[in-house]
């Protein structure tokens, strides 16, 4: 019954749920797994406890993903703002330093992204959710939008 429960609520509560975590998605799983324990293993077997405190952890992170999609600065306070790591091929020391990545770390990340180096990054961020976005310095010179304009010019005559 928790089973079922915990699937209609995700799909009820929807599906950014299942996406990639944030820091109060994190928490959000940690707890509702400790919340549902005892209806399914504990002492207490009680499915109706398990449950409510589920439902109840399901609104509580329901209102506050709208008070933050409302609210720029609840989100930032809450999540935290990505965070420029390298700029035209250049690394950003600090902001490394701060967020302790290593360029090791970092020159891996570019590799996974199909950039042979850092010389060749045009931006590297690191988003709120721990991932590390990287745009080559390729992408950047390329211009996609003027076969699209002329398409559109000539759409319009």
């Amino acid at each position: 019954m928790v089973y079922l429960f915990m699937v209609a609520a995700i799909r009820l509560f929807g599906k950014k749920e299942l996406s990639q975590l944030s820091v109060t998605d994190l928490v959000f799983i940690l707890l509702i797994s400790n919340a549902v324990q005892n209806a399914m293993l504990g002492p207490d077997t009680s499915l109706a406890g398990g449950v409510l405190a589920a439902l109840c952890l399901f609104i509580l992170n329901y209102l506050l993903k709208l008070v933050m999609y409302r609210s720029k600065k609840v989100k930032s306070l809450i999540e935290g703002e990505p965070v420029m790591l390298v700029y035209k091929g250049n690394l950003i020391e600090d902001n490394m330093a701060k967020e302790k990545i290593t360029r090791d770390e970092l020159e891996a990340v570019v590799r996974e992204h199909g950039v042979s180096s850092i010389d060749n990054v045009a931006l590297a961020i690191l988003e709120i959710d721990g991932n590390i976005s990287v745009l080559s310095k390729e992408i950047e010179h390329q211009s996609f939008h003027k076969p699209l304009r002329k398409e559109l010019h000539l759409k319009h005559k």
